[in-house]
C-alpha cells in the first residue's frame, strides 16, 4: 500500500511540476504576442526620413541650414526605379524650390553633388520639423523633414552660406554622382518676400 500512494505523490507532484514549467512558458512566450515587434515596422535609422513618390525613393532626407530664414542644403539619397528620367522638385517654406534630376535606374546622392539642392529658407529653426512637398510628374505629397545645423561635424561641411543661392538642379554623372552642369535659371526660386 505504501508503494501505491508514493506514487500517488510522486504523480501530483509531477503534475504542479508541469504546471509551474506551463505557467512559466507562456508567460515568457506571451511577450511576443502583447508587444508589437519593431523589426516589422519600417523606419528611418537614420537623422533624416524617408518616403516613396511613384518610382522614387527619397532616403535620408533632411535639411542642413544655420537658422530658419537661412538657406538650406537639402541632403539624402533619390533613386529613380523607372526606365525615364525624372525630376523631383522640393517645395519648402516661404516659396523655396529645388529641382533634382534622376536619371533613369540610377541614384542621385545629395550629399556628393557639386551643385548642391539649396533651399533659399529652412522654414524652421535646426532642430525642428518643416513641410517640404515634393512633387515629380503627377505624383506629389508633403512630408516633414528633419532640419539640422553644423553642431554634429558630419553636418557642418554642408552649411550653406547666408549669401548661397538656391540651386538650379544637381546632374547625375554616369557613375550616379553628380556633377555640376546647371545654372540659376527657371527651375531656381527664392523665398517669397526675400
Amino acid at each position: 500500500m505504501r508503494i501505491s500512494a508514493m506514487n500517488t505523490v510522486q504523480r501530483g507532484k509531477l503534475a504542479i511540476a508541469a504546471a509551474a514549467i506551463g505557467v512559466g512558458l507562456l508567460s515568457v512566450t506571451g511577450c511576443g504576442f502583447v508587444n508589437a515587434q519593431q523589426t516589422s515596422h519600417q523606419y528611418s535609422a537614420s537623422d533624416g526620413v524617408r518616403a516613396d513618390l511613384g518610382k522614387l525613393q527619397l532616403r535620408n532626407m533632411l535639411i542642413v541650414a544655420s537658422g530658419e530664414k537661412e538657406p538650406g542644403r537639402v541632403i539624402g539619397a533619390v533613386f529613380n526605379q523607372s526606365s525615364s528620367d525624372a525630376t523631383l522638385t522640393l517645395s519648402g517654406a516661404n516659396g523655396a524650390q529645388t529641382e533634382i534630376p534622376v536619371k533613369a535606374m540610377s541614384e542621385t546622392y545629395l550629399n556628393d553633388t557639386a551643385d548642391a539642392a539649396i533651399l533659399s529658407t529652412a522654414g524652421v529653426i535646426p532642430g525642428g520639423l518643416t513641410p517640404v512637398t515634393i512633387r515629380s510628374g503627377s505624383d506629389s505629397a508633403t512630408i516633414n523633414v528633419p532640419v539640422v545645423d553644423g553642431t554634429l561635424p558630419e553636418y557642418a561641411k554642408y552649411l550653406p552660406s547666408p549669401s548661397a543661392t538656391p540651386s538650379g538642379s544637381a546632374t547625375p554623372g554616369a557613375t550616379g554622382t553628380e556633377t555640376s552642369s546647371a545654372s540659376p535659371s527657371a527651375s531656381t526660386s527664392t523665398a517669397a518676400g526675400h
